[in-house]
């Protein structure tokens, strides 16, 4: 395919995705395949001679669409809501075009750079304290990971490096394995699984804390906990905030819970993945009062905030808690400024070395829609929420389950 023909095939497939999105209702939203029925669709194996573009194109219909769950239908009602927009998908047309691995400052300045401004735009939009942006000398900023489990995992890894050396720094008597051994991180029975998986990869206990009768973490539930563990010897070093739990859309207390974790010297992430979004709205935003105890807060633009999957926003108060963790220096990936200050490399924020320029979609989106837009839209889901809220409580089967704060409604058969 030369540039001339992906003109024309490019303005097909642009075509063919507005129709699919238009008219995406029509289509049933969970496919009724059976497992493995893609297989006897297609080859055995890759084709010798190359395919036209046509006989790619009609399979599309015959053989993919049959098989996919439309997460952007009006009807669909499981697991979360997925932001999609015009304006995200253009600038993720444009991210694959220019495909650049933007690992460091170095491989790609403008894709360093646009996400370093990006997520301080994102991080005053929700009136995150100064200490988490990066601005022209701060010690702290933004970076955009695959997703919240991602954001989770490197927060706790983080903690867990820094946690060992402060007490090999207090204890150098102790090994790094008898450290790894009594460490401790802690989240709320309410919170997702990510968490305990982030924990299971790190090699770590975690332990439960019991929520509340509105299903919330308070200070007193996590302080009993802290105090049992201390006393067996343990080492509690991590705590993972949910603000809008999945089960229920709950938020744990973070004015009760920031004051402990720093008086304990453990780390406080927040999820905020799914109701992060919100905050923007400035009803909202005393849902993240108590942010200024964390050291890191994270939340999905790619949930709520009309920018496709992925684009799961992360920040830390100190920057170099995540790049004392993770860097590395081989000679292959030094250039010039990396040792200036000036510059930001990615690659010590993050699992992988190599990085999409993903900041292309928070930057066409937040300018397309503006601060007010992306608020409206925020608002007319929550407005959506009560009215469904009033709908179940006027019919006597059902009961809510737990407060309706945003646009998440547990209810259940009486």
């Amino acid at each position: 395919m030369d540039a001339a023909e992906f003109r024309k095939r490019g303005k097909e497939m642009v075509d063919y995705v507005a129709d699919y999105l238009e008219k995406i209702e029509k289509r049933q939203v969970f496919p009724d395949v059976e497992p493995g029925y893609l297989r006897p669709l297609i080859a055995d194996c890759a084709p010798q001679d190359p395919e036209s573009f046509e006989d790619v194109f009609k399979d599309i219909e015959k053989i993919i669409m049959p098989g996919v769950t439309h997460w952007h239908s009006p009807y669909f009602f499981a697991y979360f809501p997925a932001a999609s927009s015009f304006p995200a998908l253009l600038a993720d047309m444009l991210c694959g075009g220019i495909g650049c691995v933007g690992f460091s400052w170095a491989a790609s300045p403008a894709c360093t750079e646009l996400e370093t401004v990006m997520l301080d735009w994102l991080g005053k939009m929700v009136n995150l304290p100064e200490e988490f942006l990066a601005g022209k000398d701060g010690q702290g900023g933004g970076v955009i990971q695959g997703s919240a489990s991602e954001a989770t995992l490197i927060a706790l890894l983080a903690a867990r490096t820094k946690t060992i050396r402060q007490v090999q720094s207090e204890k150098p008597e102790l090994t790094e394995a008898e450290i790894m051994g009594r460490l401790v991180a802690y989240a709320s029975d309410q919170a997702h699984s990510s968490v305990e998986r982030a924990a299971l990869i790190g090699a770590v206990k975690i332990k439960n804390v019991p929520s509340d009768d509105t299903f919330s973490v308070c200070g007193s539930a996590l302080k009993k906990v802290l105090d049992e563990d201390k006393a067996a010897g343990l080492i509690p070093f991590f705590f993972c905030a949910t603000l809008g739990t999945t089960p229920c859309c709950s938020f744990d207390k973070l004015l009760e819970l920031g004051p402990i974790c720093n008086k304990e010297n453990i780390w406080m992430h927040i999820d905020a993945a799914y109701a992060g979004s919100a905050f923007i709205c400035p009803e909202f935003r005393h849902l993240l009062n108590g942010v200024e105890f964390a050291d890191s807060f994270n939340f999905n633009p790619h949930k709520w905030l009309l920018v496709n999957f992925d684009c799961s926003a992360m920040w830390v108060k100190k920057r170099s808690d995540l790049t004392g963790a993770f860097k590395l220096e081989p000679l292959y990936l030094q250039h010039h400024h990396q040792e200036s200050g000036l510059v930001t490399d990615y690659r010590h924020w993050q699992i992988p070395l190599g990085r999409r320029f993903r900041s292309l979609k928070l930057w066409f989106v937040l300018r397309m829609y503006g601060v007010k837009g992306l608020q409206e839209h925020i608002r007319k889901h929550i407005r959506l929420a009560h009215q469904f809220e009033h709908l179940v409580l006027q019919d006597e089967r059902f009961e809510i389950c737990a407060e309706v704060v945003l646009g998440l409604v547990c209810f259940r058969l009486k």
